[in-house]
């Protein structure tokens, strides 16, 4: 306990003693047994709030993986879409006519 044996203990305890006097140690021991269990609980805080980051944060990872499963998904089903235009040409014309009419749509909105 930090090098610290009994004797030594004991001359702290008188020192204290003597400085604080009989009456006011009560005092101290409540004092001090108070701190030691707030120290605690902070200590048991801290350790859930690194464990809920930790979890959080594998959520993110998960979510992060899902979003760019989608985004693969999407990449993919928009190259088969474009593989579908170029290959059919009546497809092809609908489209650019969609577009010309989604640029005309926003130019009125």
């Amino acid at each position: 306990m930090f090098g610290l044996g009994v004797p030594e203990l004991l001359i702290i305890a008188l020192i204290i003693l003597l400085f604080f006097g009989a009456k006011r140690l009560p005092g101290i021991g409540t004092g001090l047994g108070k701190t030691v269990k707030e120290i605690k609980n902070i200590k048991k805080e801290l350790s859930r709030d690194k464990e809920s980051e930790k979890k959080t944060a594998a959520e993110d990872s998960a979510s992060e993986k899902k979003s760019l499963e989608s985004k693969l998904a999407e990449s993919v089903q928009d190259k088969l879409a474009d593989r579908v235009i170029d290959q059919v040409p009546g497809i092809r014309q609908a489209r650019k006519i969609k577009d010309k009419a989604d640029k005309i749509r926003k130019i009125v909105t």
